[in-house]
């Protein structure tokens, strides 16, 4: 199972048919928000595969304006090519004019559908816009991740949790980080290929 993963900053290479061609096979793609909608849309329809996608902090305009020909699964867990895929979208709310929310809002908003995921048949992929806390955030507020994420990979254990947020060039940022939970944990800033 191969997944493209997009969040964030945008790549020209994925806006055309030889640049996506370039990466191979590609079952489905994910983005983590924080992307123009006419990008995804361009992506979504050169590929010719499903996109699901969270909204990041910056995306308040997804709501009105959403990108068309895509799924979104905010709050949501959806099944795509076999694959059980969880989402939670935005970041830690450090101004009104962002889609975000406080630990404890997140903590809710996980606990309801990591609950719903358990009983449904778990999740395979977490899709977010942020890291959890200590794996992949930075220590300023607006870029911190959330405790919350840390809870749910705890309780039901998927292979990965894919992320953006956190740019590469704000300094020495890793692109992958090994979660306690076993999880692998998948900075996707740009575009990264995740194989499942």
């Amino acid at each position: 199972m191969r997944i493209l993963a997009v969040s964030d900053t945008e790549e020209d290479r994925l806006t055309t048919c030889a640049g996506l061609e370039q990466l191979g096979h590609i079952d489905f793609i994910v983005s983590c928000g924080d992307l123009r909608a006419s990008y995804l849309e361009t992506i979504v329809t050169l590929a010719n595969v499903p996109l699901l996608y969270v909204p990041g902090n910056h995306d308040t305009g997804y709501e009105e304006n959403p990108p068309l020909g895509c799924t979104p699964i905010d709050g949501k867990i959806v099944e795509c090519s076999g694959v059980r895929v969880m989402g939670l979208g935005g970041s830690l709310r450090y101004n009104d004019r962002v889609y975000g929310f406080t630990e404890q809002e997140m903590r809710w908003r996980m606990f309801k559908l990591a609950l719903r995921a358990k009983w449904t048949g778990g999740a395979d992929l977490m899709v977010t816009h942020v890291p959890p806390r200590g794996y992949g955030d930075l220590d300023d507020y607006p870029h911190q991740g959330f405790e919350a994420f840390n809870v749910a990979l705890e309780m039901l254990q998927p292979r990965i949790l894919v992320h953006g947020h956190v740019h590469m060039e704000y300094g020495r940022i890793e692109r992958e980080h090994a979660h306690p939970s076993g999880a692998r944990v998948i900075n996707a800033c740009g575009s990264q290929i995740i194989e499942l």
